[in-house]
């Protein structure tokens, strides 16, 4: 297989949109369930501009260190620039590629990166499986169905927003139903004492905050890039549908919600 290395969300702002979505709130919150503790390595795939990052490593004090890894030089930069410093480092690295050279950790956070993997995530995992110490924890955390829980939305952009999921998934190795395979992931690898966790990533309805319209107009603007000819079939072309689905979610009778699977299993000693 020729290797892709373009980033489906891939935009001038998406470093922007990558602080902006991170919820210090819900990392440590889904880091403490994980088993986040003092004293731990870690190791955060597809850690973007080092938010999360940032915040793990303020967990797994005193003693902790944290390494970081994205495929981006710019959001590594980034990184760098903004998070670095003793007990946390940032590296460019495909994670399609053994990590044969990073040594073992005790804990691997995955959050919002095999999604965009769809073909490849059974290797990662694989990958991360050889560099983690026996008896420590890989932790996959994804989305399901991902963008396609609103109500109610029109039906003509309700079936633009599946025929473009469609077009992603075969086109640009998306998976919007990523979620749901994290845990026969881990159970493929011969993982023990499995255990899997559901709750919302979005929940939206009433008023909707800025970061939020932020955050999903700039998906749907990505998405109409991505499927030019698909977006320009609407009625209107791709101006209209964002400005109907903009009217649409700044609706408070609108309800959206996406759920988040978090699956954690532990290494065979």
């Amino acid at each position: 297989m020729n290797r892709d290395n373009s980033y489906l969300m891939e935009s001038l702002e998406e470093v922007i949109r990558l602080e902006i979505k991170t919820d210090p709130e819900a990392v440590r919150k889904q880091a403490l369930w994980c088993g986040v503790k003092p004293g731990l390595r870690v190791l955060d795939v597809g850690c973007g501009t080092g938010k999360a990052t940032s915040l793990i490593h303020e967990m797994i004090q005193p003693g902790g260190r944290i390494l970081g890894v994205d495929y981006s030089e710019e959001r590594i930069l980034y990184a760098k620039q903004h998070y670095q410093k003793s007990g946390i480092d940032f590296q460019v690295y495909d994670l399609r590629d053994p990590l044969d050279d990073m040594g073992l950790f005790d804990l691997i956070w995955v959050r919002f990166f095999l999604e965009f993997y769809r073909l490849e995530s059974p290797d990662i995992v694989r990958n991360l499986a050889a560099c983690l110490k026996p008896g420590g924890y890989l932790c996959l955390l994804d989305l399901d169905h991902n963008c396609l829980n609103h109500y109610d939305l029109p039906p003509k952009i309700q079936g633009i927003l599946f025929e473009s999921m469609k077009r992603l998934e075969e086109e640009y190795n998306f998976d919007p139903y990523s979620g749901r395979k994290l845990y026969a992931y881990l159970y493929d690898q011969g993982f023990k004492n499995i255990q899997v966790h559901l709750m919302a990533h979005h929940l939206i309805y009433g008023k909707v905050r800025d970061e939020q319209i932020f955050n999903w107009i700039k998906k749907l603007e990505v998405a109409s890039m991505k499927n030019k000819e698909l977006f320009e079939n609407y009625p209107g072309g791709h101006n209209a549908i964002l400005t109907d689905f903009t009217k649409f979610f700044l609706d408070p009778r609108r309800f959206t919600y996406t759920p988040l699977i978090l699956c954690k299993g532990m290494k065979r000693k």
